[in-house]
């Protein structure tokens, strides 16, 4: 999924991807895209592992990433996000996560995301649902020009 478009909104401002340090990466399949992202300060617990919750955002925004690739010109909210950890993960490593369109349809998007270590060991497994809406006014439209 080429993803390129999306990418020049996401370096032109700063949020979470960047405190926590995402990193999105194009794929040569139409309904994948991948994302990476180091373990350090920025995103683990006091004990030095992953955080949880910082997994879960990887997924939410690389499969918002891929709904926002396939929609040029609307916008996509996450409405629901479940996951399972099922390995720790050391701070130094870097994650992978990679995003499969299970569903498109008109409104909603489902994603499934699996995050893995440097590795290849399944970290995290992810359900993403994005709702996919037009903005309010012409300049909102993520990625477009007037």
């Amino acid at each position: 999924m080429d993803i390129s478009r999306v990418l020049k909104l996401i370096d032109s401002q700063d949020g979470l991807l960047q405190s926590l340090g995402m990193e999105f990466l194009s794929t040569p399949e139409p309904n994948t895209c991948k994302a990476r992202m180091k373990v350090d300060h920025r995103n683990r617990q006091p004990f030095g592992f992953l955080s949880g919750g910082a997994s879960l955002a990887l997924a939410e925004n690389i499969a918002g990433v891929g709904s926002l690739a396939l929609c040029p010109g609307k916008i996509s909210v996450g409405i629901n996000v479940s996951g399972s950890h099922v390995k720790a993960v050391m701070e130094g490593d870097v994650v992978e996560a990679t995003a499969t369109l299970l569903h498109k349809g008109r409104t909603l998007h489902t994603w499934q995301v699996d995050i893995r270590n440097s590795n290849q060991e399944l970290i995290s497994t992810v359900s993403v649902t994005n709702y996919i809406i037009k903005p309010q006014s012409a300049s909102n439209t993520p990625g477009e020009s007037k």
